[in-house]
């Protein structure tokens, strides 16, 4: 029987020979995804093609190698997904008698006797890109070490030079956040200065690069990409410019500003404006979607002024009805990678839900209540009024404490609040209420706190430091921060854009080892966003072509830099309240939502129809069930397998919880959900099995009953976690038996009658 290999050895390699096909054409067994990240350090399926042909640095074809016996186009569809990843155009799929060719662009497909030679394949992409772009093209990446991009990094850089080949004027990037657009940014301009582009002479000279962000940190970490290039690079500020006299920079190749540091100021000219208008040859435009394309914009002026340049903008934010000016702007995206694909290939980390609710979401003021500033002007305040309306204290110290209550202790944590005041007091009900004595446990980061702020974000962002742990924050931190160990962003404020809301949950989406997901806490009801239709889409835009009345973009951070001192007093209209000291106040409720491969938050319901629905493919029937959970290399495989559907172990011990089945077994929770049968708690199971004397009196030894009982005793207070094999050291050093050794003797002197008897225990457990 001639194997998927033989087809591959006898048939696919001697074809492409013949076709010309050089070993550097050929790439064989691709894999080009890290598989989605799942708990426990597991990863699911990686993709993966049999061979991917590429000449010219472009990818040109994908084959499917199927065995001789199986039908050539089998695995066709898997592969035209894969290709439409890789913007190929060309899929074959073989079973060593018969190749298919199916063409992406016509959407047909047919039997081919013969594959294509490479200049045949070549050709069919004709006009696909100019002769510049192709010299773009062959500039290889800057990489130090084993460094290797990503390929989605490598087709939007590829995306990019392709159009400023072909002469695009405005071209616009679209890719999550965390997904490396600094990296991405930086490999475009290094082909651009290998290749001597400029948009005068195309090979005369080096281009001159204005690399413009709305925050100093962006800035700074996107000059740190650049750091290859350093003598060539200068930052455009203030600063800069006094050591100069007055006179702005010119002696650099790229050059980085911040909006706000170049832009007019009252009766101030911007210092673009001491720039030819043809200065540069490109402007790169970081998170355009706060303004670059807004008309009114201070953004706008600076690239009307050097509207003769390439305008490349670079965004996390898929086209929606709040930022559609950026996408008038810049015209449609010449690449997208969305969050969804991110997590799902493991290159983004996945997320989990906590909605939290208290009895204070809906506020009703009595007569107890103290009125301390302000006059109350409507009688019930909902959740989104607090720190816009009314200010409470006494909620503040409440999510404080669940915050706390909700996270692991040392786990990095973003607080999101509404203002500068109320991410003033978050911090002080943190620092209330925490276990840690460190005065930088948890520290407030916005603009207000200036270059101390700066600071501890830097130390926030160093994955070697614990301290701090958590930062509040209102508008500072919602763009571009890149700390990747973030295990948990909060939101207690309104989020009333889609763009913000992308935004805030990019924060922890950077992939970090150890870090199987990360956990968006809500007290506010912002996930509710998880459930538009659009959330990780490109809806249209809106009929009539009307815009949002209320664009972000154009919106600069909640104060602009240069960063001050000093907190910022809460507005005076603003009515704050004592609550009464007999009002009951507290959490009354928690619900932990999943997230599913399309990136919405299952409800319970979904959570449990989702499970059930995958049982019937890993067992049978209830006496199949039994027979793998009373083996304990079985049950461990089965437990992995339900991992790799989306099941994690902590997912089932929420489900024991919702069936209130925590004294059970997770054996008996899984026959309930498949067949219905009628659970048993562990201490049933345990007491049954104590009673039979006959199982235990085959134990001639005393110290091998007693450690058999001791296994009992743990597995009834703790779980089936106490029945793995891997367990077998530990229970006995903890049940004082003694060592291996010892415990041997007691079972009749070999290691396997030890083994033996603990899966003998667990049959009995069972049945």
């Amino acid at each position: 029987m001639q194997s998927e290999a033989d087809t591959r050895a006898n048939y696919i390699d001697p074809a492409l020979k013949a076709a010309n096909w050089q070993p550097s054409q050929i790439i064989r067994e691709h894999y080009f995804t890290d598989g989605r990240k799942m708990a426990g350090n597991v990863r699911g399926r990686r993709c993966f093609v049999d061979y991917l042909l590429h000449k010219d640095n472009r990818y040109l074809a994908i084959i499917e190698a199927k065995k001789e016996s199986e039908h050539p186009t089998k695995g066709l569809q898997q592969a035209i997904d894969y290709a439409n990843k890789l913007k190929v155009r060309f899929v074959y799929s073989s079973n060593g008698k018969q190749t298919y060719e199916f063409d992406l662009e016509t959407g047909k497909g047919e039997f081919v006797e013969f594959y294509p030679d490479p200049q045949t394949l070549e050709q069919r992409y004709q006009g696909v890109n100019s002769d510049v772009g192709q010299q773009l093209r062959n500039v290889p990446f800057h990489l130090e070490g084993a460094m290797q991009p990503r390929y989605y990094q490598e087709l939007a850089v590829h995306a990019a030079t392709d159009a400023i080949g072909q002469g695009a004027q405005r071209i616009l990037l679209t890719l999550a956040t965390g997904t490396g657009k600094t990296f991405i940014s930086f490999q475009i301009v290094h082909k651009l200065f290998q290749a001597r582009w400029n948009r005068d002479q195309f090979g005369s000279r080096r281009p001159r690069v204005l690399f413009l962000a709305d925050r100093n940190i962006l800035a700074d970490q996107a000059i740190n990409t650049f750091n290859p290039y350093e003598k060539d690079v200068i930052k455009i500020n203030g600063d800069e410019v006094r050591k100069r006299n007055g006179v702005v920079p010119t002696n650099a190749h790229i050059f980085f500003a911040i909006y706000q540091a170049i832009a007019e100021k009252e009766n101030i000219d911007g210092y673009y404006k001491a720039y030819p208008q043809d200065f540069f040859d490109l402007v790169m435009i970081d998170e355009c979607h706060r303004g670059a394309a807004n008309e009114a914009g201070s953004w706008r002026a600076i690239l009307d002024h050097f509207s003769s340049a390439v305008h490349l903008g670079l965004t996390a934010t898929p086209k929606r009805t709040d930022n559609v000016d950026t996408y008038e702007y810049f015209g449609k995206p010449v690449f997208e990678y969305s969050l969804k694909e991110g997590i799902n290939d493991g290159f983004l980390t996945p997320y989990r839900v906590k909605r939290i609710r208290t009895n204070l979401d809906e506020l009703v003021l009595t007569k107890d209540d103290q009125i301390i500033v302000g006059e109350s002007e409507q009688d019930i305040y909902q959740v989104e009024d607090y720190d816009r309306k009314i200010v409470v204290d006494d909620r503040t110290e409440l999510v404080a404490k669940s915050i706390l209550e909700n996270i692991n202790t040392m786990d990095k944590t973003i607080v999101f609040c509404e203002n500068q005041y109320h991410a003033l007091t978050m911090r002080d009900m943190i620092n209330k209420h925490k276990q840690i004595k460190d005065p930088h446990y948890c520290v407030r980061v916005t603009s207000d706190e200036g270059k101390i702020g700066r600071e501890l974000l830097e130390k926030f962002q160093d994955n070697d430091k614990d301290i701090p742990t958590i930062l509040t924050s209102s508008q500072m931190l919602t763009t571009g921060v890149d700390a990747r160990n973030v295990r948990n962003v909060v939101l207690d404020r309104t989020v009333g854009s889609m763009v913000e809301f992308k935004q805030i949950v990019g924060r922890g989406t950077r992939v970090f080892d150890g870090k199987d997901y990360f956990t968006i806490i809500d007290f506010r009801g912002a996930t509710n966003k998880f459930y538009d239709d659009d959330w990780d889409g490109e809806p249209e835009p809106p009929a009539g072509g009307v815009k949002d009345p209320n664009p972000i973009y154009g919106q600069p951070p909640e104060k602009p830099e240069p960063l001050t001192g000093g907190p910022t007093e809460p507005p005076k209209t603003r009515l704050k309240i004592k609550l009464g000291q007999y009002r009951e106040i507290k959490v009354i409720d928690v619900e932990t939502r999943y997230i599913d491969e399309h990136g919405k938050p299952l409800t319970i319901q979904e959570f449990v129809e989702r499970l059930i629905q995958q049982l019937p493919g890993l067992f049978k029937s209830v006496d199949e069930l039994r027979q793998i959970w009373s083996d304990p290399d079985k049950r461990d495989q089965l437990l992995q397998k339900l991992i790799h559907a989306g099941f994690d172990k902590e997912q089932l011990v929420t489900l024991r919880r919702i069936f209130e089945a925590e004294d059970c077994d997770m054996f008996d929770l899984l026959a309930f959900l498949a067949f219905e049968q009628p659970m048993a708690t562990r201490k049933a199971r345990a007491d049954k099995v104590r009673s039979n004397s006959d199982f235990f009196a085959q134990y001639q030894h005393e110290k091998a009953q007693d450690f058999l009982r001791f296994v009992l005793d743990r597995y009834e207070q703790t779980g089936v976690t106490e029945l793995s094999r891997d367990r077998i050291p530990t229970l006995i050093e903890l049940s004082g038996l003694g060592t291996t050794k010892d415990a041997s003797i007691a079972f009749g002197g070999k290691a396997t009658h030890l083994l033996d008897a603990f899966k003998q225990l667990q049959h009995q457990l069972y049945y």
